[in-house]
């Protein structure tokens, strides 16, 4: 369980990442990065969906 708010927590990073490198005109770097974070993101949800049987609980 801790593993997909570590994976979280690191995607909303590397999005932050990626638009600091935006504004500060590297577009090359914040495309890496982001890539990065929704990969890091995608993985988060994944895992989410995974440990929860595939439904959502509230």
């Amino acid at each position: 369980m801790r593993h997909k708010y570590i994976r979280g927590i690191l995607a909303l990073v590397w999005v932050m990442v990626a638009i600091v490198c935006g504004i500060n005109g590297n577009p090359a770097m914040a495309a890496l990065y982001g890539a990065i974070g929704l990969v890091f993101l995608y993985s988060a949800y994944s895992g989410r969906k995974k440990s929860d049987g595939g439904e959502r609980r509230n």
